[in-house]
């Protein structure tokens, strides 16, 4: 595992070690991986960052690779255990998928173009792109899984989208609900998808897929219900006209995480994929309760103050706006 002591990472490395499997986790040591997995410290950003790997003649089933900057350190890694590796898993995004998406896009779907395995960070879109061509320039067509997630939640979530939700509904009162309760979602788990990726190295998956849940496996009003059985709070959710929301100039997606308004180009591009493929393949998606509970048990674990990745713009939306909408 390339990574591994963080959200993705983290999931798949636990998901591993509790099959039985023996793990290495290359990291950079800001954080301690998961007890039983081995440890080899290393940044792939710095000269001779590879190091450790280099050094090492072990050979290994699969890697794991989540990287989302440059897509020259993807490259640099996937080159160095071609030999020693028998198949590449690179963890992907459905941002690679040209803007705007239509509705069921499935894994045929254009890609954004200008993306290099060469290249350094540009955008996320295309530093995920260049990482997918890097894994596959490196170990083949047949030897690369790309995993074309969409939004990811759960457990150790570093970007604070449902920690968001989870920490405003604990503090109760009235709480802005973006409508309509019945907006489909479409994400996944962040354990399913663990579950799912191992899967696809026993059956020797390969090409692309897209993970996350069939439309409409959650609602934001299953959602946010979840959020406040599982809080005990007795927040009050005051569900609020789509129309209301966006008059208000709130920016759905990161000042209400996960809400994006229906009928939306943004809606289609980010809560309709086709995911036929990873569904055939054994992905099993857990119930939204379960996923919500999960994550607020991790959360209160650690006191509520949920990880952020300094590389992702804040979420949450100002108290202050929320009471203007609400008039209180």
């Amino acid at each position: 595992m390339l990574g591994g002591t963080e959200f993705v990472g983290r999931a798949v490395v636990e998901a591993a070690l509790a099959r039985g499997w023996d793990v290495t986790v290359f990291h950079r040591g800001h954080h301690e991986p998961p007890a039983g997995a081995r440890s080899l410290l290393g940044d792939r950003t710095s000269p001779d960052g590879l190091a450790a790997l280099a050094g090492t003649t072990d050979t290994w089933d699969a890697v794991v690779d989540t990287w989302s900057a440059a897509p020259r350190h993807v490259r640099d890694a996937a080159r160095l255990l071609a030999g020693r590796v028998s198949r590449y898993v690179y963890v992907s995004s459905a941002s690679v998928y040209a803007w705007p998406r239509a509705a069921g896009f499935t894994e045929d779907a254009p890609l954004v173009e200008g993306a290099s395995a060469d290249a350094d960070a540009s955008d996320y879109a295309r530093d995920k792109r260049g990482g997918e061509l890097a894994a596959v320039e490196a170990f083949g067509a047949g030897r690369s899984l790309l995993v074309r997630c969409g939004l990811i939640l759960g457990p150790y979530e570093n970007i604070g989208r449902l920690p968001w939700w989870l920490n405003r509904v604990a503090a109760g009162g009235p709480v802005l609900a973006p409508g309509p309760r019945e907006l489909p979602l479409q994400y996944v788990d962040v354990r399913d998808l663990a579950q799912w990726t191992l899967g696809a190295v026993e059956a020797e998956l390969d090409g692309a897929y897209n993970l996350v849940s069939p439309p409409g496996h959650g609602t934001m009003g299953a959602l946010l219900d979840a959020c406040v059985r599982v809080t005990g709070s007795g927040a009050e959710l005051r569900w609020t006209d789509p129309e209301a929301v966006l008059g208000a100039g709130i920016e759905p997606w990161t000042q209400l995480p996960v809400w994006v308004p229906p009928g939306s180009e943004l809606h289609t591009s980010v809560y309709s994929g086709d995911v036929s493929r990873a569904l055939s393949t054994g992905l099993r998606c857990r119930s939204v309760e379960d996923t919500v509970e999960g994550t607020w048990s991790w959360l209160r674990s650690l006191g509520g103050a949920a990880p952020r990745r300094t590389d992702r713009p804040e979420v949450g939306l100002d108290p202050a706006v929320e009471a203007k909408v609400l008039g209180i």
